[in-house]
């Protein structure tokens, strides 16, 4: 199939510049980045583009066997990247997608050389002394009401993940975006996503990478951020004004600013 096609990919900015690759969280689709994107696009040639499964990519190309695991997002990561044949990308990771690239670039640092991790999460389980934000239980009963209600969980959901209540119009297209995305395929992201562990990949991340790490992060705490900065050698970490787990909607002139301050 098409990769392309298969994952809606979409290319702009300066020809020939160094590529820089877009990725987006769980329940949403390339438009997240929308606001960041175009500031970059002077210098840098900018790839968008829908997980399969996401967006307007290719929904016959969904495989619950391929994607039960994040490796199978990272090789869609990759997948792009020696479509079009990208190497020394700039790659930048919301949410789940900040350890979705963590895997790509592991396994292939030459296609990904720069990681930028908007509000990562290596797991999202408190494990001993690790603090993940949540526990076995809030994590088991998210999966399960997600899976008996899911238009009713995206409700609940959406906004919290976004946070900012004085402005309501971010959760609502947040609650909109997680509802568009086909249920079935969302049950099974969202438990690869909430019980997936990567702690451990961390450490062989060999490529410069950034944390951003938002305030008053109901999915990803500070903890988080400063653990992911601690595991991965040589990381800068920056503490954002910006409150709730999605920055690039919410606050993206400051997350615009601390990408181009690290590059």
């Amino acid at each position: 199939m098409d990769i392309v096609a298969r994952n809606n990919v979409k290319v702009s900015g300066r020809r020939g510049g160094r590529p820089m690759i877009f990725s987006h969280g769980f329940g949403c689709d390339q438009s997240m980045w929308r606001y960041v994107a175009p500031a970059f696009e002077d210098e840098y040639e900018t790839v968008l583009f829908d997980y399969v499964g996401a967006g307007r990519s290719e929904l016959s190309a969904y495989s619950a066997e391929r994607y039960t695991s994040l490796d199978g997002y990272a090789q869609d990561v990759l997948d792009v990247c020696e479509e079009l044949d990208l190497t020394g990308a700039v790659f930048v990771g919301h949410s789940v997608s900040a350890m979705i690239g963590v895997l790509a670039a592991i396994r292939e640092p030459r296609r990904l050389s720069t990681l930028i991790l908007v509000a990562p999460s290596p797991r999202y389980i408190d494990d001993g002394d690790y603090v993940g934000g949540f526990s076995g239980a809030d994590i088991e009963e998210l999966v399960d009401s997600l899976d008996s209600n899911y238009l009713g969980w995206s409700s609940q959901m959406a906004p919290v993940v976004m946070g900012n209540p004085d402005r309501p119009e971010l959760g609502e297209e947040l609650t909109n975006s997680f509802c568009r995305t086909d249920p079935e395929i969302a049950k099974q992201f969202a438990r690869t996503t909430f019980l997936s562990d990567n702690r451990d990949d961390l450490g062989k991340v060999a490529v410069p990478a950034l944390i951003l790490q938002c305030s008053h992060d109901a999915l990803a705490p500070p903890q988080v951020g400063h653990y992911v900065h601690r595991a991965i050698p040589g990381s800068e970490l920056t503490l954002m004004r910006a409150t709730g787990h999605c920055p690039n909607l919410s606050a993206p002139e400051e997350t615009i600013a601390a990408i181009k301050a690290f590059l």
